[in-house]
């Protein structure tokens, strides 16, 4: 892979046991866009949402907790100059344990870690040792309350990868049912 690459990072659905479906901000975005890739962290819980994802690009979705479409429990590629890997995150506890997150990102030996199960997005960039280690979270595409009772609004991830630079695109929903995003730069050393 040699350039840009646009990758959506989405997850923790819970359709249709705690949401019908996208909600309309989330779901105009994402009519009509391609994507070179589609990470999903698991929880879809229905293949209607990764059919609905793969109209979007190439999709790589892990298993989730609540899911009941099999899919891997890992996933780990280089993209460009970045290794990106990705779980569904349950397996971390206490939920979102930053510490835990890291030592599965050594373990799996990634530059980007991607997890989902919290609801709630993150953005965190971590020295270890002699390099930087990206820890992100889309949080919850529907806004849905996770088993720990948490719940942000309904936000999704894009990426833009070009050689060892990534630019984070988190897109939440505000009160007023729009998008609204916030931008972050993670540059491999």
């Amino acid at each position: 892979m040699n350039g840009l690459r646009r990758i959506l990072v989405i997850g923790d659905f819970h359709i249709p046991s705690r949401a019908r479906w996208l909600p309309k901000p989330v779901l105009e975005f994402l009519v009509g866009k391609r994507f070179d890739l589609v990470l999903c962290t698991g929880d879809l819980c229905t293949s209607d949402v990764q059919q609905f994802l793969s109209r979007l690009g190439p999709v790589r979705a892990v298993m989730g907790n609540m899911d009941y479409i099999h899919n891997p429990r890992e996933f780990k590629h280089k993209i460009e100059d970045l290794v990106v890997g990705m779980r569904h995150g349950h397996e971390v506890r206490p939920r979102g344990d930053i510490e835990g997150l890291k030592t599965l990102a050594i373990r799996m030996g990634v530059d980007v870690l991607i997890t989902g199960h919290t609801h709630v997005p993150m953005v965190k960039e971590l020295a270890v040792r002699d390099r930087k280690i990206l820890l992100l979270n889309p949080g919850s595409a529907t806004g849905v309350w996770s088993g720990g009772m948490t719940a942000g609004p309904p936000s999704f991830m894009v990426l833009e990868i070009d050689g060892n630079r990534l630019t984070v695109h988190l897109y939440k929903v505000g009160s007023d049912d729009r998008l609204e995003e916030e931008l972050y730069e993670f540059v491999k050393e």
